[in-house]
């Protein structure tokens, strides 16, 4: 009996010193992750692989985690850590394998049977640009403090992003410039298109590729090559369907020979061609309904049908010149698209019908709740990277509204399980596209190279040195919007600046070098003529009335343009909650003078929407401007004070 009771302690103790052993050899394990980790951040600012790798996306999300002064880790954050060793081979492979653990942040799961992959707005950004979000997307009525009218430290707390992320540098402006140098550019085609090459072949290739438009303009190879360089870059992307907005500031026959060129379906339910110009045999998708474009397509992915309807922007002839297009004919036309889904639904059958839409995210939702039969909206031109769908709620049941951000920062990722013709469930992501992370398509990035050989010694040339971080995005006014005014006073000898509230345009650091690449990436439009006249004071705050009514209306549907017209050398103030013409008061110039109501100001400005300005193109200004001064550092950022 004492023998057994002397080996049950000798077992006993075998099996203390294995623990003890298996608990030193997880604990070194740890450490050596925790050293991997730290050398991580010790080489942060270095040269690091471009390649999408397990160690090295591992290591960008523990960063993105914690910061090197936390002392305490919690649960979640030693196993990415243990996830790290066992990318490296450092667990045992069942081990890892148990932990199901994704190391990898492009890494998205198949869900379901279908896949839509979403780009929109990425304005002719064929390499990888900076681009900071906003810091001011004020919403009103009912959409006020809801996505997407969500910044920073409000959208991270509404979307449980965690703050000082790398998810969180790609969703908002805070702590923009430490956190641009920290983890590089954004976009680019070459970079996009291994990403999306990756996210078809992990899904079995059943898969739709859906550009939502503002694709063929914003560059200056774009504004040269009258939107071609593009339209090959798609078409080696891959994208099947698209729709448009600023495609439509090229001339019709322009537009429409692009389009022939497409290897993907260009489609826009409610684009018409206007009755006169059909009895002059106008070209027409169909004559008998006046439809200038095909209004839907339908796909087959493996068995499952997905019906794409396009929506335009539905105000192109008012936010931009319609002497471009004067045969065409736009609007929401609502009713039109309710009787294109049901008939959609009655005779092609499909399992997701899907609204590919240029509208803007306010009028997506408004029209979310009154359309029924959508399964989702995957929408453009507001330019919000949100980074879940929205519910709506309508007749039919529920439709998702989707926005996915632009110059190519962003690419939505919906999968959708579907079951005798319905929709069951769905998973969503909102990728940002790191350039840094991902490895350039060699065939995409020697066709980039190509298109803008011609055009790399002007679009090289340096202007001047950014002495402050020079950005556009803004409901009110942004620093790079501030440089073309005060370029326009000063060359103009103008009292006041106008320029446009384009939501378009790439992002400057302090002491990059700005290039005339960066000027076009602010002014490259079709219309970019300059004019310096006389206004009156009343006529100035009829302008900032009309277009704070665009963008403040309580009506989503009436919101007809971008954001505010940026203003030099004059403040106001701006209560959005007023109603028209109420909205703008105490308008003083920069020396502290009330404006007059009836008094002339020398005004300079450009693209003017109706007849053609006859001075000489805005980025000219701006060139003459910035090689005059040979630094960009800001007097005055005029900014309204807001109620």
């Amino acid at each position: 009996m004492f023998a057994l009771y002397v080996f049950a302690l000798y077992v006993f103790a075998l099996y203390v010193f294995a623990l003890y052993v298996f608990a030193l050899y997880v604990f070194a394990l740890y450490v050596f992750a925790l050293y991997v980790f730290i050398l991580y951040v010790n080489y942060s600012n270095g040269s690091l692989s471009n390649s999408i790798n397990p160690l090295y996306q591992a290591t960008w999300v523990i960063h993105s985690q914690f910061t090197i002064h936390n002392s305490k880790m919690n649960r979640r954050q030693f196993i990415q850590l243990m996830a790290i060793a066992g990318a490296t081979g450092l667990l045992p492979k069942s081990s890892f394998a148990a932990q199901k653990l994704p190391t990898d942040i492009y890494e998205v799961p198949p869900f379901g049977q279908i896949r839509l992959l979403h780009i929109t707005d990425c304005h002719a950004q064929l390499l990888p640009v900076y681009y900071r979000e906003p810091h001011a997307n004020l919403g009103i009525g009912e959409r006020r403090g809801r996505a997407p009218h969500l910044v920073g430290d409000k959208l991270l707390q509404h979307f449980g992003i965690q703050p000082n992320s790398l998810e969180a540098h790609a969703f908002t402006h805070l702590n923009y410039i430490d956190a641009a140098h920290k983890y590089g550019k954004v976009g680019g085609f070459a970079n996009l298109a291994t990403l999306i090459k990756r996210l078809r072949d992990s899904y079995g290739g059943k898969t739709l590729l859906l550009d939502g438009g503002d694709t063929w303009q914003g560059s200056g190879t774009a504004y040269w090559t009258r939107g071609q360089d593009m339209l090959g870059a798609t078409n080696l992307l891959g994208v099947d369907v698209m729709t448009g907005h600023w495609e439509f500031t090229y001339r019709a026959e322009e537009v429409l020979a692009n389009i022939k060129k497409f290897t993907g379906e260009f489609v826009a339910q409610n684009v018409f061609v206007k009755e006169e110009a059909l009895f002059d045999n106008a070209p027409a998708f169909d004559e008998d309904s006046g439809l200038a474009f095909k209004p839907y397509t339908v796909r087959d992915l493996g068995g499952s049908l997905v019906a794409v309807i396009g929506q335009a922007f539905p105000y192109t002839p008012i936010a931009n010149p319609a002497r471009f297009i004067p045969d065409w004919t736009f609007g929401i036309r609502e009713n039109e698209l309710q009787k294109l889904v049901n008939q959609i639904r009655l005779q092609e059958k499909p399992d997701v019908v899907v609204l590919l839409s240029h509208n803007g995210m306010d009028v997506d939702l408004k029209l979310a709740a009154r359309v029924s039969g959508i399964n989702v909206i995957l929408g453009g031109h507001t330019h919000d990277g949100v980074p879940h769908p929205t519910e709506v709620k309508n007749n039919g049941g529920i439709t998702l509204v989707c926005n996915a951000g632009s110059n190519g920062k962003f690419i939505g990722v919906l999968d959708f399980a579907v079951k005798n013709g319905q929709v069951k469930d769905y998973q969503y992501r909102l990728l940002p596209v790191f350039s840094n992370l991902i490895t350039a398509d060699v065939e995409m990035q020697a066709y980039i190279d190509k298109v803008r050989a011609p055009f790399r010694n002007q679009l090289h040339e340096k202007l001047a040195v950014a002495e402050e971080v020079l950005y556009r995005r803004g409901n009110f006014n942004g620093t790079f919007d501030q440089l073309i005014c005060d370029a326009l006073r000063v060359q103009g000898d103008a009292q006041i600046a106008l320029s446009p509230g384009f939501r378009w345009g790439t992002t400057v650091l302090p002491g990059q070098d700005i290039t005339l690449e960066h000027v076009l990436s602010q002014t490259a439009i079709t219309y970019p003529q300059t004019y310096v006249r006389n206004m009156s004071g009343k006529n100035i705050k009829l302008i900032l009335e009309d277009v704070c009514d665009n963008l403040f209306n309580l009506d989503p549907y009436r919101q007809q343009g971008g954001d505010m017209v940026r203003v030099g050398g004059m403040d106001y103030v701006c209560d959005p909650t007023q109603s028209m013409n109420q909205r703008i008061s105490n308008m003083t110039l920069d020396d502290g003078t009330s404006v007059d109501m009836n008094k002339q100001y020398k005004v300079a400005g450009w693209a003017t929407v109706g007849n053609q300005s006859k001075g000489k193109p805005v980025w000219e200004v701006v060139v003459d401007y910035l090689r005059d001064r040979k630094t960009a550092k800001l007097d005055k950022l005029n900014t309204p004070k807001i109620l």
